[in-house]
């Protein structure tokens, strides 16, 4: 590590603003700390489409470098946020779950013909952006990871380091005495 500033964040949570949040206050807060290394370890249901694209961009686009390490399992949306690491890791005993986007509705609800189509156009914009993200990541071409989303692909750690989204099978999550800050929600 080079005598580098790292902060490790364990994200234990569903991908949404509850979670989200948090996260971003505190890569806001390190980086005003100077830290240059942020090690998100991360075990998510998934979540939220529009929290997890975003998290992931504003990761991705930071000038520090970003590790994240499965400790659990990483499905749906989590993916894309894993998929913020430059260096990937997962411990033996974990797995990922790609699957396609779906849309909930609540009780009762009405629709006529025009929002019909325009939720269907942002299922297929959250699909085509995933699949972006994952293919970017992975170096595999979108069709292929949009085959793999419709196919609910779930994969051992094996599976995901020939997948390509995992660069390494590590059980050690972190150093003795590194700064660990907790995201956890039930």
């Amino acid at each position: 590590m080079n005598g580098e500033k790292t902060t490790f964040i364990k994200f234990f949570a569903a991908v949404d603003g509850n979670s989200i949040n948090p996260l971003m206050n505190v890569v806001d807060q390190k980086l005003r700390e100077g830290v240059q290394r942020l090690v998100i370890l991360i075990s998510s249901t998934g979540g939220s489409v529009f929290h997890g694209l975003s998290a992931h961009n504003f990761l991705k686009g930071l000038p520090v470098e970003i590790e994240t390490h499965n400790f659990g399992s990483v499905d749906s949306i989590g993916v894309v946020l894993f998929l913020a690491g430059s260096k990937r890791y997962s411990v033996p005993d974990a797995r990922f779950l790609i699957h396609p986007v779906t849309w909930g509705f609540n009780g009762n609800l009405r629709l006529e013909d025009k929002q019909i189509e325009e939720t269907l156009k942002s299922l297929r914009i959250d699909t085509e952006n995933i699949a972006a993200v994952i293919a970017a990541g992975t170096q595999k071409e979108e069709k292929e990871i949009i085959k793999a989303m419709h196919d609910r692909t779930t994969l051992s750690p094996e599976q995901a380091q020939d997948f390509g989204l995992v660069h390494e099978i590590k059980p050690h999550l972190l150093p003795p005495g590194a700064e660990l800050i907790s995201i956890n929600m039930s």
